[in-house]
Order: structure tokens, then C-alpha cells, then sequence
């Protein structure tokens, strides 16, 4: 279920006016505006988003310095990938011989150092507004998910914006971090969250099956009269977006696309295996086969608060090798060979991103790296991104970028294109207050195939 913002109240009447409003046709207010003529023919029909929540390490798995000082290059050792010239760490092997199918960005940067929350919302909206932390507000900016399931809804009766297996905290116990919601769009429009461990053996989601004493004749009849009930569609923007919300859940329940793609017990054994029998390496297999069953946008957030998995502040070489890098090596790979061997790597496009990099030199403290917002790397592939290419490069240290800076903002533009979504679409708020989707992304066009 999706993280709870504060928003306006709803009355004892609103609450009764909604029990007899319709659930379905509701005619929510447009809140997207562009000249349709901008829109660039799209080279992607779906994203899938591996989120490495809390800042992977880029001089450790995709820029290694091998030539720097001990302090600098750490302990693991480069190895070659696909592409001639160009090294990983040696804990990604198997996403190494995907390197000829990749962009690899070596020149990330922003002005998040602290706060997560915050630099997970630049990485994911490309709206940078420095350490400005805390929880998921409804004045926030959109998912990409949601705003792609806006412009171009899926043509089969799917969620189009996907996030799982959690919604990320700020801190064990803290706030949903932002970036993962609707923000502006309303809560109708934030993704469906799987909270389920795809790898449990009894994994299923309950919540779209009907009740035992309901049959799909009772409660289509039952629809049926709600809609009869229901008057004009609500003008209070709180009860129409109660009203869509419930909408969502009808239709839920009545999407065999959804069941299905959900039963990731018939993958064949050999497959799951691949991606690793992990709950992150099947959150991706799920992900998978959900943009296959027609999702839009399938985000995996690799972890269940921001401190829990990336963030190697102590023992970043341990956790690295003999738990973080593993597990994301296998599902990595297993998703790039599925996608490629499946014909649906050209019409998808994937995202191997976080929230930022770690520092070149390791500390003090046990052997970590702490946060570093000034250089760190993203990997992508697919739906139209140029193959077997590196765009930009650190200096000596893994730094500062040397050459060819790219901004988040920048690479949420380039999804946005490449999904057919105008970077400067207009937003419009609650109030009705333009907002540009991405103010301040140029698309990479080196980057675009």
C-alpha cells in the first residue's frame, strides 16, 4: 500500500457520498498539459528501475582505480568486460559480459551529500533540492511510473507503476522515503507495492482474490450497483481521488494479467535460480514478468530502509563481496540475458542506479566508504540507450567527474524521452500551478541509440 501523506480531511457526509460513488469512469481533473506534437516517437514501451537504496560504491564495482593509492582503490581487483578498454570490479562478472549491451555513466554528480531521502528524490525525479530530507509529501514531484502511467497507460488491465518488496524508510523506523510517489498526481496515481517476499515459498498476494463468499457474478452485480448509486463525479479533488483510488482496487481484482504475472512459482527452477533465491533477485524476476504481463514502470527498491544494504559507511569490502555484490551480479545478469533472449530488450528499457556514490578514500571507521555525491556511476541498457558505450569519466580518484558531467536531472530526461514523455511536459499542482516535469535534464543524446 502506498506511503501515507497528509492531505484534506474528508467529512462524515464525504465519507457517505463515497460509499455510493461510482468506482469506475470517474473523470479525474486533467493535471497534464503539453502540445502532444512534442512528444518524440518512443523507443521504449516499459522501464524497470533497480534502486540501490542507500549508495552502491562505483570505485568498487564499475570505475575501479586500480592504478590509485591502496587507501583509494580498496581491495578488489579490475577485471575486463565485453567492451574492449573497459574494467569492473571483480565481483560483477556476470554483468560484465553484458557491458556490450550497456551505457555505463561514470560521471554522475549532485549537491546531496547527507540526507538520503533527499538524494534519493533528485536520483529518481532529477529534481535536486539539496539537503532537504524527510518523508514522501504530496507537493513532491512525480515518480516517473507515475507520470508514464498517466501519458501512456498499459493496454492490458496491469497497475502501469510498480514498487517493490518495500517502501523504502529514512532510517529503520523512519518516513517513506520520497521519490517513489505520485506527489502532485494525487494518490491515485502512486504505484501498486508488492510487500511480499517473492522468494517466500508461500508467496502470493491475497489482495486480489475475491472473498469465499463472493463469486465473480456477485461481485460484478455488486459494481454494477455502485455505479447505478453513484450522482456526478465528486469536485472535491480528496473524495474523487478516494473514488479513483477504489477504482484501482476493482479493477485489481478483476485483472487476470495481474494474477497471473504475479505467480512467480511457474517460472522454471533454472530461471529463478539464475536471478538468485533472494528476495531482490526475485523482486527483478517479478519485475520482469510484470512489464511482460504489460506494466509500464517496475521499480525494485534494494532496500527496506536507507542504512540496510548500500550504505557501507563499516566493512564495505565484507558486505560487498560476500553479500551485496552476489546477489546484484546475479539478478543484474539474469535480467539483461532474460530480456535479450525474450526480444523484449528493445522495447525495454532498465535503469541500474542510486542515490549516489562512496568516497575514494576509505575511512578510519571499519574499513567503509562514506557518502559521495560528487562522482558515482549508473549503468543502463535497453529501450533505445547505445550499446556497449561509456559516457563520461572520473578523474584519477573517482572524484570528480573529468569529463562529460551528467546530472540526475539529465538522466530522468533521457528515460522520459526515450519513453516517450516530453522532459518539459507541464505539471499541473492541486492549485493549478504549472511545475515542469524536468526543469533543469538535458536527454544525453551520446547515450541515445
Amino acid at each position: 500500500m502506498p506511503a501515507h501523506c497528509p492531505g484534506p480531511r474528508l467529512s462524515r457526509r464525504h465519507m457517505i457520498q463515497a460509499g455510493a460513488a461510482s468506482y469506475v469512469g470517474l473523470s479525474l481533473p486533467k493535471l497534464l498539459r503539453a502540445d502532444e506534437t512534442r512528444t518524440r516517437a518512443a523507443t521504449a514501451d516499459h522501464l524497470i528501475i533497480v534502486f540501490l537504496n542507500g549508495g552502491p560504491s562505483h570505485l568498487d564495482m564499475w570505475d575501479p582505480k586500480p592504478d590509485a593509492p591502496p587507501e583509494v582503490r580498496g581491495e578488489f581487483k579490475p577485471i575486463p568486460t565485453s567492451v574492449p578498454g573497459v574494467s569492473f570490479g571483480e565481483h560483477l562478472p556476470k554483468l560484465a559480459r553484458h557491458m556490450h549491451r550497456t551505457t555505463l555513466v561514470r560521471s554522475m554528480h549532485h549537491s546531496v551529500n547527507n540526507a538520503h531521502a533527499a538524494a534519493v528524490y533528485c536520483a529518481l525525479t532529477g529534481h535536486d533540492r539539496g539537503e532537504i530530507g524527510g518523508g514522501a509529501r504530496p507537493d513532491d514531484s512525480p515518480a516517473i511510473g507515475s507520470v508514464v502511467g498517466v501519458r501512456r497507460p498499459p493496454t492490458t488491465a496491469v497497475p502501469p507503476h510498480v514498487l517493490l518488496p518495500f517502501i523504502t524508510k529514512e532510517g529503520a523506523g523512519g518516513p517513506p522515503q520520497p521519490g517513489y510517489f505520485a506527489g502532485i498526481l494525487g494518490k491515485p496515481r502512486d504505484p501498486y507495492v508488492v510487500l511480499r517476499d517473492p522468494n517466500a515459498a508461500d508467496f502470493a498476494l491475497p489482495e486480489l482474490t475475491l472473498g469465499p463468499d463472493i463469486d465473480p457474478a456477485r461481485f460484478d452485480a455488486r459494481r454494477q450497483l455502485a455505479a447505478r448509486l453513484a450522482g456526478p463525479a465528486p469536485a472535491d479533488r480528496a473524495l474523487a481521488e478516494l473514488d479513483a483510488t477504489r477504482a484501482k482496487a476493482f479493477d485489481l481484482l478483476t485483472a487476470p494479467a495481474l494474477r497471473d504475472a504475479v505467480r512467480i512459482d511457474r517460472e522454471p527452477p533454472a530461471v529463478r535460480d539464475r536471478y538468485g533465491r533472494n528476495i531482490y533477485g526475485q523482486s527483478v524476476l517479478l519485475a520482469r514478468r510484470l512489464v511482460e504481463a504489460g506494466t509500464r514502470v517496475a521499480c525494485v527498491s534494494w532496500a527496506p530502509d536507507a542504512n540496510a544494504t548500500w550504505d557501507t559507511h563499516g566493512n564495505n569490502f565484507t558486505k560487498l563481496k560476500n553479500e551485496l555484490l552476489p546477489q546484484f551480479d546475479a539478478a543484474s545478469s539474469a535480467l539483461l540475458t532474460d530480456l535479450a533472449d525474450r526480444g523484449m530488450l528493445d522495447r525495454t528499457l532498465v535503469a541500474f542506479m542510486g542515490d549516489f556514490g562512496r568516497t575514494p578514500r576509505i575511512n578510519a571507521q571499519g574499513a567503509g566508504r562514506d557518502h559521495w555525491n560528487f562522482c558515482y556511476s549508473l549503468m543502463l541498457a535497453g529501450g533505445g540507450i547505445r550499446a556497449g558505450y561509456v559516457h563520461g569519466s572520473s578523474d584519477r580518484i573517482g572524484g570528480r567527474p573529468g569529463r562529460n558531467p551528467v546530472t540526475p536531472a539529465d538522466v530522468i530526461a533521457t528515460l522520459y524521452e526515450c519513453l516517450g514523455v516530453p522532459p518539459d511536459l507541464e505539471l499541473r499542482d492541486r492549485l493549478d500551478r504549472p511545475q515542469a516535469l524536468v526543469p533543469w535534464g538535458t536527454p544525453i543524446r551520446e547515450a541515445v541509440g
